[in-house]
């Protein structure tokens, strides 16, 4: 079953410290004989799982991909532009530096804007160092666990689902052209597939202009499955079929087989699949699994500044 929702990325705001889970007064053991009172709520992370793949028709992989039980994330360089994997590559680096080396307890939306920021600017300072790489942009999904909630950031096409139970839900809006033509009632879902602009992204974060990110909370729960991926899955398998493939096995089995149906349906793009469940546990590790352009250093533009940049910000707002 599918629930589409991809007008809103507010899904389930101020549910975050649902009364219904605080029972004062008990007590209960968690799994590994934990005990614990349960008016305390429990910390949650990600199981993660993330699988990237350039395709049966690009010649390299512009997707760039981040996953640890704190932070899920999905890059693509936006195609056609130069320098696409320098920009989805540098900007996952950055956003995972700025989670890596942040304190425990800092606003997590300040903590993303922050880092979004400072992605803006390192894109902006990898074309004054290089010119060439004019024009570079990337999309960007991020789905961060701070202990106490979810918070997600998004611009650009990827998309970052929600499966609970059987239903899926879409917790991202498209930032492109045709979307905004739905939004006007202008053309219908039906004719995405057809239109000669389906392509067009009109958000992104760029090096020219300061990037316009949707920042919110999301209410996440133990049980739940999040898909974060790049529009090289989404162009060209249905959403009934993404919420079969995600709802089967391991995170790591269920990634692995959403990327085979992009590439079983042609292939026509690099496609990543970050997939998350969400249980009990500690988010703030400091290991990660690297996919894509992110796996390469020839694609980062400053890893030093990025994380001097990164230390900085943690100590201050720690």
């Amino acid at each position: 079953m599918v629930f589409d929702i991809a007008a809103s990325v507010e899904l389930g705001l101020n549910r975050v410290n649902d009364p219904a889970r605080l029972r004062a007064g008990a007590l209960s053991a968690e799994g590994g004989g934990t005990i614990r009172r349960e008016d305390e709520v429990a910390m949650l992370r990600f199981r993660p799982a993330a699988t990237s793949d350039r395709g049966l028709v690009r010649q390299n992989n512009e997707d760039s991909g981040y996953a640890s039980a704190g932070l899920l994330l999905v890059a693509d360089g936006v195609g056609g532009n130069a320098a696409g994997e320098v920009a989805s590559a540098s900007v996952a680096h950055v956003i995972a530096l700025f989670v890596l080396e942040s304190r425990e307890r800092q606003d997590p939306v300040a903590l993303l804007s922050d880092a979004v920021g400072y992605a803006f600017a390192h894109l902006s300072d990898g074309v004054r160092r290089d010119p060439a790489r004019a024009g570079m942009a990337t999309t960007l999904t991020a789905l961060l666990a701070d202990g106490e909630g979810f918070t997600l950031a998004h611009v650009g096409d990827s998309r970052g689902y929600l499966l609970r139970g059987p239903v899926l839900q879409q917790l991202t809006r498209d930032d492109t052209f045709v979307q905004d033509l739905i939004d006007a009632g202008r053309i219908t879902r039906q004719d995405v597939s057809t239109h000669p602009y389906r392509s067009v992204v009109v958000r992104s974060i760029a090096a020219d202009s300061a990037p316009v990110v949707s920042i919110a909370r999301v209410a996440l729960e133990s049980g739940d499955r999040v898909l974060l991926c790049s529009d090289g899955l989404t162009d060209v398998v249905p959403d009934d079929l993404i919420a079969e493939l995600l709802d089967d096995g391991s995170p790591t089995t269920a990634a692995q087989r959403l990327v085979d149906a992009a590439l079983a349906a042609g292939g026509r793009d690099n496609v990543t699949c970050i997939v998350g469940d969400v249980d009990e546990g500690n988010p703030h590790v400091r290991n990660g699994a690297l996919v894509g352009a992110h796996r390469n250093p020839v694609n980062l533009i400053d890893p030093a500044a990025a994380l001097t940049q990164s230390l900085a910000r943690g100590a201050a707002a720690g």
